[in-house]
């Protein structure tokens, strides 16, 4: 029993040794960077492309020299919230303040809150979304859970497959590794043609990580329980927290973000005066906005 205990042992010590090998590749493929693709490049992004490419370096740094050609060029990380703040007017997508069990942010998306056609600006809020959900990822963290309600989804307020796709493609080409799980919960039956043409786009492991959750059903509930506290989950997803969201109040910490993401980057940037109602979700009882409350 020992003996195939410290078999195991070895072997991982072993994948950590090639693994690590691998990062040290990769990094010398990619040769000398600067400015924000050195800022961008850590270890840990590194790894987390090897991953998406089952550790071989070559595929790996076509992946990442793509999103780096992307990143110049879409610059995710110079957009700003009074540039996409309309987007989420109603709350359809915003960065919960809780936690799963696993300390990883959540993002809660209503897609019944719908409310522009844009395609290109809903793109760019997605991506803001992302970008401020990587800057509030707790030290070590790699990895954030997605929550999706499509109670209430219809023809007239669903997003267009186009776009849907066009997302998935940005999410799974430029961000890999960074979606732990994703629960959809109460899925309509418009949702099953919109995921038969997701589940093409996806790579497998990227599928497996998407679970449905259904209402007033045991495994659902006991899927939840496993991720989450209930006393934090909102009831819509079956906890007992009651979820608001007040975009007046999410404009400000988003515009403190804001200058946050600057001071990452390397730009000063002052923060921009809230004139108009802008947003934020709140879970009741709540301590501070967007923390996770109290143990």
């Amino acid at each position: 029993m020992f003996h195939g205990k410290k078999q195991s042992q070895n072997h991982q010590e072993n994948d950590a040794v090639q693994q690590d090998a691998k990062v040290c590749e990769l990094k010398a493929a990619l040769g000398p960077l600067s400015g924000r693709n050195l800022k961008f490049c850590t270890d840990a992004c590194l790894r987390r492309y090897l991953e998406a490419r089952n550790w071989n370096v070559e595929k790996a740094h076509k992946m990442l020299k793509g999103t780096l050609k992307w990143r110049a060029t879409y610059k995710p990380e110079e957009i700003r919230w009074h540039e996409i703040s309309h987007e989420v007017e109603k709350g359809k997508v915003f960065r919960a303040n809780f936690h799963d069990r696993y300390g990883r942010t959540v993002l809660i998306m209503r897609p019944e809150m719908q409310n522009t056609t844009s395609a290109e600006d809903n793109i760019r809020h997605l991506a803001y979304v992302i970008e401020n959900s990587i800057l509030n990822l707790a030290e070590g963290q790699e990895q954030m859970s997605w929550l999706i309600d499509f109670t209430g989804l219809s023809l007239s307020n669903s997003m267009s497959i186009g776009t849907g796709v066009d997302i998935i493609k940005i999410l799974q080409n430029h961000y890999p590794e960074r979606l732990a799980v994703a629960f959809v919960h109460n899925p309509p039956r418009i949702f099953e043609a919109f995921w038969k043409v997701v589940k093409c786009v996806l790579n497998s492991k990227t599928s497996e990580k998407v679970k449905f959750v259904y209402p007033n059903n045991k495994e659902s509930e006991e899927l939840m329980k496993h991720f989450f506290d209930v006393d934090n989950l909102p009831g819509e997803f079956g906890g007992k927290a009651t979820m608001k969201y007040d975009h007046e109040e999410f404009s400000r910490l988003m515009v403190q973000d804001d200058v946050k993401t600057a001071k990452y980057w390397g730009f000063d940037e002052k923060p921009t005066h809230i004139a108009d109602a802008q947003l934020r979700p709140q879970l009741a009882p709540e301590p501070t906005p967007f923390a996770p409350p109290a143990s």
